[in-house]
């Protein structure tokens, strides 16, 4: 996810190099990539049909030559997972998506689908396979099959360019470094380094194509580097996550980008969070504030900023005049405010959930911990409008700012098109917004490290982010370089987790509060909430939606043990594994070390 495998990519690069040297370009380069991965996607298919599918099916194949079958299956599949992943998602988010039920809203209409492909799978064969499951297994293998001819039908008869040949490069490259090497892809047989080499190895033979002989000790050169290096370290809990990413990943994703700009490839730019133009996960500004902005027409300005600014810190905006965004989201707390839950607007009660940060709150596509809200906008209004938080208006504070002349002076530069003709109401939803967006800092002494400043970290942080990204499983659901479970490298989904938070600190009981079920209806989502970032956390406690946890210490001792279900709740429908971690003391001072490297300055 060998020499026969090697020789075969060896072959293909060559086969590319004379045809890019030799002049011969009767066809364009996407023409033939496209046959090559259909290809690809045939192989996978018949090995199938005639390999794995055959071995379940007579009951007579050992467990082990099952397994082995299937571990060579997912490699192959590996070997154009770079253009199924960019071009047919949806597909293949049934091909090699995790084994959790999927779900799309749409307004108020929610869909639910049914988990299948490789992951799903790979839970029947490992850690042992039964027999028994047979039944179950034969009806996914034939949806892979049919998976396949839904890559046939994309790859025949719907023309790439180069430019998105390149553009998945990058992104098939940014997902090894993001959710290959970690074990996203296979939690139960950790095979991440043999995985991460297929797609790397793929993606060389695919760029040669692009590539004069003179250039192969520069970025095909970088690939094999970073192949070799996979190949040469295996072990999945010892892995060198840090080295791999500094001397290898970030290289390999700012050469694809140079080869690109040398070869002057014409390109069509299109809103999305993570830049098409960055190097690397790491440079500054890779991420763009306004991607989940409603509309081009509400991007950020600094003119709105400002005014969002001023709105913030204006207890006017509540119902009894009182209480501001800022009596919550305080900038000493990393915009949090240090409790448990805060007082209702009445003082009498307290509100539904612990207070989460607002920095980097815009690189996320769903707000709040039970995913209620699709933009920043949209929870300006929610919040303003909450009887138990703010009790405020809209409308009341759209009038009050045309009345004012410190404001509407604000306004008028925030909103030019809009003198004249009054406030609305979105106007103001969107300056806040445009400020909470200015809060994002991606200027941690990690990101100092990543971008090449080797004394940033010290030995022990470092070997809390290898174990973060490996043996403790953390990055499989706060993912790297945002730590939020905004999934990479598309960034369009938030996950939502079900991992059996405790009502209090004696860990007895289950919390009532059901998250995003309440949203969505399906119980499979019953008590899942947003994956937060792990950014600032050192600063933001207490943790959890109920603000359970009052130490980093705790909730490393809850994830450790395996979160509810692994301390004796009764969660069934856990996502969260519930096998013990076996994380040491010391491994875990690590991690906090490591995750308390990611403040931001």
């Amino acid at each position: 996810m060998k020499n026969v495998r090697t020789i075969a990519v060896l072959c293909l690069s060559g086969a590319a190099l004379l045809l890019f040297s030799c002049g011969q370009r009767r066809e364009k380069n996407g023409q033939v990539i496209e046959r090559h991965v259909l290809g690809q996607v045939n192989r996978f298919d018949t090995f199938i049909r005639d390999s794995l599918q055959p071995a379940i099916q007579n009951g007579r194949t050992g467990p082990a030559a099952v397994q082995r079958l299937f571990l060579r299956a997912r490699l192959l599949y590996k070997r154009f997972e770079w253009a199924a992943e960019y071009f047919a998602g949806s597909t293949t988010l049934f091909v090699n998506g995790p084994p959790v039920q999927e779900v799309s809203v749409n307004g108020p209409l929610v869909q639910a689908f049914k988990p299948a492909g490789l992951q799903v799978i790979e839970g029947y064969l490992f850690p042992r396979y039964d027999t028994a499951g047979r039944s179950a297994l034969l009806p996914l293998l034939q949806q892979l099959r049919s998976d396949c001819e839904a890559y046939r039908a994309y790859f025949t008869h719907i023309p790439i360019a180069d430019w998105q040949i390149f553009d998945a490069a990058k992104a098939e490259m940014f997902r090894v470094l993001t959710l290959g090497i970690t074990g996203f892809d296979n939690p139960l047989t950790l095979h991440s380094m043999d995985e991460s080499a297929m797609a790397l190895e793929s993606l060389r033979a695919v760029l040669a194509f692009y590539t004069a002989p003179a250039d192969t000790a520069g970025l095909l050169h970088r690939i094999g580097g970073a192949v070799a290096y996979l190949r040469q370290h295996p072990d999945f809990d010892a892995f060198d996550r840090a080295a791999f990413i500094t001397r290898y990943g970030n290289p390999v994703s700012a050469g694809i980008v140079g080869l690109e700009q040398r070869l002057h490839i014409p390109r069509i730019r299109y809103n999305r969070l993570l830049r098409q133009e960055t190097p690397t996960l790491f440079d500054s500004g890779a991420f763009n504030v306004n991607a989940y902005a409603p509309g081009p027409e509400y991007e950020t300005t600094r003119q709105r900023i400002a005014l969002g600014k001023k709105l913030f810190y204006d207890a006017a905006l509540s119902g009894n005049g009182k209480r501001s965004c800022a009596s919550c989201h305080q900038p000493d707390k990393a915009f949090t405010d240090g409790v448990v839950k805060n007082r209702d607007i009445d003082g009498q009660g307290f509100i539904r959930r612990n207070t989460p940060t607002l920095l980097n709150a815009a690189l996320q596509p769903a707000l709040f911990y039970d995913l209620r809200s699709p933009t920043l906008e949209a929870q300006v209004e929610d919040v303003m409008h909450n009887k138990t938080e703010m009790h405020g208006s809209l409308v009341r504070t759209a009038q009050r700012i045309r009345q004012d002349t410190a404001y509407r002076k604000l306004m008028e530069a925030a909103y030019p098109e809009r003198r004249g003709t009054g406030v609305d109401t979105f106007e103001v939803m969107n300056a806040l917004a445009s400020y909470v967006r200015s809060l994002t800092r991606l200027n941690s002494r990690f990101d100092d490290y990543m971008r090449g400043d080797t004394l940033a970290l010290s030995r022990r942080e470092i070997n809390g982010f290898n174990l973060f990204m490996g043996k403790a499983k953390c990055a499989t659901c706060h993912y790297m370089p945002l730590f939020n479970g905004t999934l990479p490298p598309k960034y369009i989904y938030s996950d939502a987790e079900v991992i059996g938070v405790p009502a209090d600190s004696s860990g007895t009981t289950l919390d009532a509060d059901r998250g995003w079920y309440d949203v969505v209806g399906l119980d499979a989502f019953r008590h899942a909430f947003k994956t937060p970032t792990v950014r600032n956390a050192a600063r933001t406690a207490p943790y959890m939606h109920n603000g359970v946890f009052s130490t980093l210490e705790e909730v490393m001792d809850f994830y450790n043990k395996g979160g509810g279900q692994g301390k004796g709740l009764r969660v069934d429908n856990q996502t969260l594994s519930p096998e013990a971690l076996h994380l040491s003391d010391t491994e875990t001072a690590d991690i906090i070390a490591f995750m308390k490297s990611l403040d931001s300055r």
